[in-house]
Protein backbone atom coordinates (compact mmCIF):
# COMPACT_ATOMS: atom_id res chain seq x y z
CA UNK A 1 0.00 0.00 0.00
CA UNK A 2 1.23 3.32 -1.11
CA UNK A 3 1.33 6.47 1.66
CA UNK A 4 -1.15 7.96 -0.86
CA UNK A 5 -3.37 4.85 -0.88
CA UNK A 6 -2.82 5.22 3.09
CA UNK A 7 -3.87 8.79 2.65
CA UNK A 8 -7.54 7.86 0.82
CA UNK A 9 -8.25 5.02 2.88
CA UNK A 10 -8.03 6.67 5.78
CA UNK A 11 -9.88 9.68 4.07
CA UNK A 12 -7.39 12.32 5.49
CA UNK A 13 -9.34 15.16 3.97
CA UNK A 14 -12.21 14.74 6.24
CA UNK A 15 -10.35 14.84 9.60
CA UNK A 16 -11.13 18.53 9.93
CA UNK A 17 -14.29 17.20 11.33
CA UNK A 18 -12.47 15.92 14.25
CA UNK A 19 -9.38 18.62 14.06
CA UNK A 20 -11.93 21.61 14.14
CA UNK A 21 -14.10 20.16 17.28
CA UNK A 22 -10.58 19.49 19.24
CA UNK A 23 -9.88 23.54 18.79
CA UNK A 24 -13.22 24.58 19.66
CA UNK A 25 -12.97 22.19 22.99
CA UNK A 26 -9.01 23.21 23.89
CA UNK A 27 -10.14 27.35 23.25
CA UNK A 28 -13.22 26.89 25.17
CA UNK A 29 -11.02 25.58 28.17
CA UNK A 30 -9.00 28.52 27.82
CA UNK A 31 -11.82 31.17 27.38
CA UNK A 32 -14.10 29.94 29.78
CA UNK A 33 -11.81 28.81 32.56
CA UNK A 34 -8.63 30.01 31.84
CA UNK A 35 -7.05 26.27 31.60
CA UNK A 36 -4.26 25.12 29.42
CA UNK A 37 -2.28 21.35 30.11
CA UNK A 38 -0.04 21.45 26.79
CA UNK A 39 0.97 18.26 27.58
CA UNK A 40 -2.56 16.60 27.83
CA UNK A 41 -3.96 18.36 25.01
CA UNK A 42 -1.04 17.25 22.53
CA UNK A 43 -1.83 13.36 24.08
CA UNK A 44 -5.08 13.48 23.38
CA UNK A 45 -5.18 15.46 20.10
CA UNK A 46 -2.75 12.32 18.28
CA UNK A 47 -4.66 9.79 19.76
CA UNK A 48 -8.15 11.49 18.64
CA UNK A 49 -6.92 11.62 15.31
CA UNK A 50 -5.29 7.98 15.06
CA UNK A 51 -8.57 7.06 16.00
CA UNK A 52 -10.91 8.54 13.51
CA UNK A 53 -8.28 7.53 10.96
CA UNK A 54 -8.79 3.87 12.02
CA UNK A 55 -12.80 4.39 12.53
CA UNK A 56 -12.35 5.20 8.80
CA UNK A 57 -10.57 2.77 7.65
CA UNK A 58 -12.75 0.73 8.96
CA UNK A 59 -15.77 2.12 7.53
CA UNK A 60 -14.23 1.86 3.82
CA UNK A 61 -12.98 -1.77 4.36
CA UNK A 62 -16.79 -2.81 5.83
CA UNK A 63 -18.19 -1.13 2.66
CA UNK A 64 -15.70 -2.90 0.59
CA UNK A 65 -16.59 -6.47 2.21
CA UNK A 66 -20.39 -5.95 2.34
CA UNK A 67 -21.29 -3.95 -1.04
CA UNK A 68 -23.94 -5.34 -3.26
CA UNK A 69 -23.00 -3.29 -6.17
CA UNK A 70 -19.76 -4.67 -8.06
CA UNK A 71 -18.87 -1.41 -9.86
CA UNK A 72 -18.82 0.53 -6.28
CA UNK A 73 -16.20 -2.76 -5.04
CA UNK A 74 -14.04 -3.14 -8.22
CA UNK A 75 -13.84 1.16 -9.01
CA UNK A 76 -14.90 3.32 -6.03
CA UNK A 77 -13.68 1.86 -2.87
CA UNK A 78 -10.27 2.55 -2.69
CA UNK A 79 -9.84 -1.03 -1.28
CA UNK A 80 -10.72 -2.47 -4.75
CA UNK A 81 -9.72 0.10 -6.86
CA UNK A 82 -6.26 -0.15 -5.78
CA UNK A 83 -5.93 -4.14 -5.40
CA UNK A 84 -5.18 -3.18 -1.51
CA UNK A 85 -5.19 -6.63 0.61
CA UNK A 86 -8.06 -6.63 2.70
CA UNK A 87 -5.64 -8.50 5.33
CA UNK A 88 -3.15 -5.62 5.22
CA UNK A 89 -6.03 -3.09 5.99
CA UNK A 90 -7.04 -5.42 8.88
CA UNK A 91 -3.59 -4.85 9.67
CA UNK A 92 -3.24 -1.57 9.88
CA UNK A 93 -6.49 -0.78 11.46
CA UNK A 94 -5.27 -2.82 14.84
CA UNK A 95 -2.15 -1.35 14.83
CA UNK A 96 -3.75 2.05 15.06
CA UNK A 97 -6.37 1.04 17.33
CA UNK A 98 -4.03 -0.17 19.49
CA UNK A 99 -1.17 3.23 19.17
CA UNK A 100 -4.53 5.23 20.53
CA UNK A 101 -5.81 2.78 23.39
CA UNK A 102 -2.41 3.24 24.53
CA UNK A 103 -2.52 6.96 24.49
CA UNK A 104 -5.57 6.69 26.03
CA UNK A 105 -4.82 4.83 28.71
CA UNK A 106 -1.52 6.75 29.23
CA UNK A 107 -4.27 10.17 29.81
CA UNK A 108 -6.52 8.43 31.78
CA UNK A 109 -3.92 7.53 34.26
CA UNK A 110 -2.52 11.79 33.84
CA UNK A 111 -5.95 13.00 34.09
CA UNK A 112 -9.07 10.61 36.07
CA UNK A 113 -11.03 7.42 35.73
CA UNK A 114 -14.16 9.51 34.52
CA UNK A 115 -12.03 9.76 31.24
CA UNK A 116 -11.51 6.00 30.62
CA UNK A 117 -15.28 6.11 30.27
CA UNK A 118 -15.61 8.99 28.26
CA UNK A 119 -13.48 6.92 25.89
CA UNK A 120 -14.47 4.03 26.05
CA UNK A 121 -18.11 4.98 24.83
CA UNK A 122 -16.32 6.92 22.02
CA UNK A 123 -14.31 4.08 21.09
CA UNK A 124 -17.55 2.08 21.11
CA UNK A 125 -19.79 3.95 19.39
CA UNK A 126 -16.57 5.12 16.59
CA UNK A 127 -15.84 1.11 16.23
CA UNK A 128 -19.90 0.17 15.89
CA UNK A 129 -20.32 3.04 13.32
CA UNK A 130 -18.80 0.71 10.78
CA UNK A 131 -18.85 -2.51 12.16
CA UNK A 132 -21.33 -5.29 12.85
CA UNK A 133 -23.80 -7.20 11.74
CA UNK A 134 -26.24 -3.86 11.76
CA UNK A 135 -23.37 -0.94 11.30
CA UNK A 136 -24.55 2.84 12.67
CA UNK A 137 -23.49 4.25 9.65
CA UNK A 138 -26.17 2.00 7.33
CA UNK A 139 -28.95 3.10 9.71
CA UNK A 140 -30.63 6.20 10.20
CA UNK A 141 -29.02 7.10 13.25
CA UNK A 142 -25.24 7.81 11.61
CA UNK A 143 -26.14 11.51 11.65
CA UNK A 144 -26.71 11.40 15.21
CA UNK A 145 -24.02 8.93 16.36
CA UNK A 146 -21.53 11.26 14.38
CA UNK A 147 -22.02 14.50 15.28
CA UNK A 148 -22.96 14.03 18.89
CA UNK A 149 -19.92 11.85 19.06
CA UNK A 150 -17.52 14.16 17.48
CA UNK A 151 -19.32 17.39 17.54
CA UNK A 152 -19.73 16.86 21.58
CA UNK A 153 -17.45 14.23 22.10
CA UNK A 154 -14.19 15.54 21.42
CA UNK A 155 -14.85 18.95 22.63
CA UNK A 156 -15.84 17.94 26.23
CA UNK A 157 -13.01 15.35 26.07
CA UNK A 158 -10.66 18.29 25.09
CA UNK A 159 -12.11 20.51 27.91
CA UNK A 160 -11.35 17.51 30.71
CA UNK A 161 -8.00 16.82 29.94
CA UNK A 162 -7.37 20.30 30.20
CA UNK A 163 -9.65 21.37 33.67
CA UNK A 164 -10.09 19.95 36.72
CA UNK A 165 -13.23 18.01 37.04
CA UNK A 166 -14.20 20.26 39.78
CA UNK A 167 -14.77 23.23 37.68
CA UNK A 168 -17.10 21.82 34.87
CA UNK A 169 -20.35 22.20 36.83
CA UNK A 170 -23.83 22.54 35.50
CA UNK A 171 -23.93 25.86 34.57
CA UNK A 172 -20.36 25.23 32.72
CA UNK A 173 -21.55 21.69 31.13
CA UNK A 174 -24.69 23.95 29.96
CA UNK A 175 -22.56 26.76 28.25
CA UNK A 176 -20.35 24.25 26.26
CA UNK A 177 -23.43 22.10 25.06
CA UNK A 178 -25.05 25.15 23.91
CA UNK A 179 -21.18 25.99 22.05
CA UNK A 180 -21.03 22.86 20.66
CA UNK A 181 -24.20 22.65 18.50
CA UNK A 182 -22.26 24.24 16.07
CA UNK A 183 -19.36 20.93 15.56
CA UNK A 184 -22.63 19.04 16.36
CA UNK A 185 -24.69 20.05 13.77
CA UNK A 186 -22.43 20.60 11.11
CA UNK A 187 -21.02 17.24 11.43
CA UNK A 188 -24.19 15.66 11.22
CA UNK A 189 -24.92 17.92 8.42
CA UNK A 190 -21.99 16.66 6.48
CA UNK A 191 -23.43 12.67 7.11
CA UNK A 192 -26.45 13.94 5.58
CA UNK A 193 -24.94 15.62 3.09
CA UNK A 194 -23.13 12.04 2.39
CA UNK A 195 -26.61 10.21 2.35
CA UNK A 196 -28.15 12.71 0.31
CA UNK A 197 -25.71 12.32 -2.16
CA UNK A 198 -25.29 8.55 -2.87
CA UNK A 199 -29.11 8.22 -2.34
CA UNK A 200 -29.76 5.98 -4.90
CA UNK A 201 -26.62 4.16 -4.49
CA UNK A 202 -27.68 3.48 -0.97
CA UNK A 203 -30.97 1.93 -2.56
CA UNK A 204 -28.27 -0.30 -4.28
CA UNK A 205 -26.23 -1.21 -1.54
CA UNK A 206 -29.40 -1.91 0.62
CA UNK A 207 -28.26 0.46 3.01
CA UNK A 208 -30.90 2.22 5.47
CA UNK A 209 -30.02 5.49 5.99
CA UNK A 210 -32.26 8.75 7.73
CA UNK A 211 -33.07 10.15 3.81
CA UNK A 212 -34.00 6.58 2.92
CA UNK A 213 -36.22 5.87 5.73
CA UNK A 214 -37.54 9.24 5.92
CA UNK A 215 -37.31 10.76 2.43
CA UNK A 216 -35.42 13.05 0.91
CA UNK A 217 -37.57 16.16 0.86
CA UNK A 218 -37.78 15.49 4.52
CA UNK A 219 -33.65 15.26 5.00
CA UNK A 220 -33.45 18.52 3.16
CA UNK A 221 -35.16 20.12 5.58
CA UNK A 222 -33.36 18.52 8.50
CA UNK A 223 -30.37 19.74 6.56
CA UNK A 224 -31.56 23.30 6.63
CA UNK A 225 -32.52 23.07 10.14
CA UNK A 226 -29.08 21.98 11.12
CA UNK A 227 -27.06 24.09 9.03
CA UNK A 228 -28.52 27.56 11.61
CA UNK A 229 -28.64 25.58 14.62
CA UNK A 230 -25.46 26.42 15.78
CA UNK A 231 -26.47 30.31 15.71
CA UNK A 232 -29.59 30.11 17.55
CA UNK A 233 -27.89 28.13 20.79
CA UNK A 234 -24.44 30.27 20.60
CA UNK A 235 -26.84 33.90 20.88
CA UNK A 236 -28.78 32.00 23.29
CA UNK A 237 -25.85 31.49 25.16
CA UNK A 238 -24.98 35.04 25.04
CA UNK A 239 -28.11 36.32 25.90
CA UNK A 240 -28.63 34.47 29.02
CA UNK A 241 -24.99 35.23 30.20
CA UNK A 242 -23.40 32.05 29.76
CA UNK A 243 -20.50 33.35 27.49
CA UNK A 244 -18.57 36.43 26.67
CA UNK A 245 -20.46 37.72 23.72
CA UNK A 246 -17.53 38.34 21.53
CA UNK A 247 -17.95 34.98 20.39
CA UNK A 248 -20.98 36.16 18.22
CA UNK A 249 -18.11 36.81 15.94
CA UNK A 250 -20.01 33.35 14.71
CA UNK A 251 -22.42 35.57 13.53
CA UNK A 252 -20.35 36.50 10.74
CA UNK A 253 -20.25 33.55 8.93
CA UNK A 254 -24.10 33.25 8.02
CA UNK A 255 -23.77 34.58 4.59
CA UNK A 256 -22.06 31.87 3.04
CA UNK A 257 -23.55 29.22 5.21
CA UNK A 258 -26.73 30.30 3.61
CA UNK A 259 -25.44 30.49 0.06
CA UNK A 260 -23.42 27.21 0.35
CA UNK A 261 -27.10 25.79 2.02
CA UNK A 262 -28.66 26.63 -0.93
CA UNK A 263 -26.33 25.33 -3.35
CA UNK A 264 -27.05 22.16 -2.04
CA UNK A 265 -30.57 22.09 -1.28
CA UNK A 266 -30.90 23.11 -5.14
CA UNK A 267 -28.64 20.31 -6.02
CA UNK A 268 -27.23 17.01 -4.48
CA UNK A 269 -24.46 15.57 -6.07
CA UNK A 270 -21.18 14.41 -4.74
CA UNK A 271 -18.71 15.84 -7.04
CA UNK A 272 -20.65 19.14 -7.27
CA UNK A 273 -22.47 20.42 -4.51
CA UNK A 274 -21.15 17.91 -1.48
CA UNK A 275 -18.34 20.28 -0.87
CA UNK A 276 -20.56 22.90 0.61
CA UNK A 277 -21.39 20.93 3.58
CA UNK A 278 -17.57 20.59 4.35
CA UNK A 279 -17.12 23.67 3.40
CA UNK A 280 -20.43 25.16 6.36
CA UNK A 281 -18.22 22.66 8.14
CA UNK A 282 -15.11 24.99 8.24
CA UNK A 283 -16.90 28.55 7.57
CA UNK A 284 -18.99 28.05 11.54
CA UNK A 285 -16.82 26.13 13.41
CA UNK A 286 -13.20 28.46 11.79
CA UNK A 287 -15.16 31.62 12.91
CA UNK A 288 -16.45 30.03 16.38
CA UNK A 289 -12.69 28.90 16.79
CA UNK A 290 -11.72 32.68 16.26
CA UNK A 291 -14.89 34.22 18.13
CA UNK A 292 -13.11 31.81 21.33
CA UNK A 293 -10.06 33.02 20.23
CA UNK A 294 -11.14 36.98 20.69
CA UNK A 295 -12.31 35.88 24.23
CA UNK A 296 -8.88 34.22 25.03
CA UNK A 297 -7.20 37.59 24.46
CA UNK A 298 -9.27 40.03 25.98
Amino acid sequence: MSFPNFLELVEIKTKLASILPFFVGTLFAVAYFNRLNIANTIIFFVAMLIFDMTTTAINNLMDFRKAKSKKYKENTNVIGRESISPQLVTILILTMLLISSALGIWLVIRTGIELLYMGVACFVIGIFYTYGPLPLSRLPLGEFFSGVTMGLGIPFIAIYVNVPNSLINRQAFLTIFLVCVIPIATIANIMLANNLSDFKQDIQNERKTLPIVIGKSAGLVIYRVLAIMGYITVILAVLTRLIDWRILFVLLSIPLVIKNTRKFVDKQDKKVTFPTAIKNLVAENISLIIGLIIICIR
